[in-house]
């Protein structure tokens, strides 16, 4: 490798340790957070979001293809170069480094775009509302709650002949935008959505990776999996949308999406968000009291159930390495941005339906 190529590298890989360097420094001051997010990364994202929204296609979805089909044509054409050609030493060291760089600027990018939330004031500290624990009463008060209201609306949703949920998921799409109106009348911090979500094309391989969407910040979309079970499909909108807003936390953005859901007009995104709070709220009284839970459990309508059965039995399916290995990545990312809990945080979801709920005349 000649000596001009080596200092490009050098200076490369000098850049991004400056990079890193200042970023886990700085992550640790919460006031620098947040100016530089509320100032700065989520005005910029969210003018991208209005720019990709001029096209109905994820152009998220696009620069992900556009970048696997790239990495395999460059690491095809360097296998190629390795067999046929001289020097492959100095084209197997080009190629690590090429590498290297690339994926750490890609991480670096994420690191600014969206790792800079992690140290921000986070929904807790801007909504005052405070995650609390309960008693197993109080859980399965809640729990109950939920399985009422579930079969109050179970029979004002479509159904096929399975007795199973089938909206189109057009429609949920075609109330996206209005999923806020009522949640924004509770929390100040929050606003109305500006930026439609949009359907993965790609969403079996989200399946794989039990993704049943994301954000991706360097688009500033809200992708949805429209593969998965529809019943889902409300919520998850409802969950991807707060990401939208700078929520990084994804049990504080649970918690919104399903607050979102159930105080929405409509009946269909009100049913998906009480299915989903349902299910975080019996899986924690599982544990609490059993007999609670078989009780609670039993009393479902068997549309409810079915729905249930149905979402378990499409995840089932993509349990394995695949899966396993995306969610360890995933966890070591929360992790390195300072949650210690990774991937587990995600049941404080209960905690905060119960701080919610807690005030609440319903019950």
């Amino acid at each position: 490798m000649k000596a001009r190529q080596w200092r490009g590298y050098l200076w490369w890989l000098a850049g991004l340790a400056a990079f890193f360097a200042a970023y886990f420094s700085l992550r640790r001051c919460q006031s620098a957070m947040d100016w530089l997010t509320s100032r700065v990364i989520l005005p910029y994202e969210q003018a991208l979001g209005r720019l990709c929204s001029l096209t109905s296609v994820s152009t998220a979805e696009v620069l992900i293809l556009s970048a696997v089909y790239c990495a395999v044509i460059y690491l095809g054409w360097q296998v190629r170069c390795f067999i046929l050609l001289p020097h492959r030493g100095r084209r197997a060291g080009r190629m690590g480094l090429t590498l290297l760089c690339v994926g750490l600027s890609i991480y670096a990018g994420f690191c600014l775009l969206w790792g800079v939330f992690y140290g921000a004031s986070d929904f807790q500290e801007k909504s005052g509302l405070t995650a609390r624990g309960g008693t197993a009463e109080e859980l399965s008060a809640l729990t109950q709650y939920f399985a009422d209201q579930l079969t109050i609306l179970a029979p004002q949703v479509k159904r096929d002949k399975d007795g199973c949920f089938a909206v189109s998921r057009q429609e949920i799409f075609d109330d996206a935008m209005h999923a806020y109106d009522g949640i924004v009348l509770e929390f100040d911090c929050l606003s109305k959505p500006e930026v439609s979500p949009k359907a993965f094309v790609s969403s079996r391989a989200m399946s794989y990776l039990d993704f049943s969407g994301f954000y991706f910040p360097f688009t500033g979309e809200a992708n949805l999996n429209v593969e998965s079970p529809a019943c889902y499909l409300p919520v998850n909108i409802c969950h991807e949308l707060a990401h939208q807003q700078g929520i990084a936390s994804e049990q504080a953005c649970n918690f919104v999406g399903i607050v979102a859901a159930v105080l929405s007009d409509s009946s269909v995104y009100r049913y998906s968000g009480y299915l989903s709070g349902y299910v975080y709220l019996a899986n924690a009284l599982y544990s609490a009291d059993h007999d609670a839970w078989q009780s609670i459990r039993e009393s479902l309508p068997e549309t409810v159930r079915a729905d249930l059965q149905q979402n378990h039995a499409y995840w089932a399916q993509f349990s394995g390495p695949v899966q396993t290995a995306a969610n360890k990545v995933y966890d070591g990312f929360l992790k390195s941005n300072g949650l210690s809990d990774g991937i587990q945080n995600y049941g404080t979801v209960v905690n905060l339906l119960l701080a919610y709920y807690g005030g609440s005349d319903g019950i």
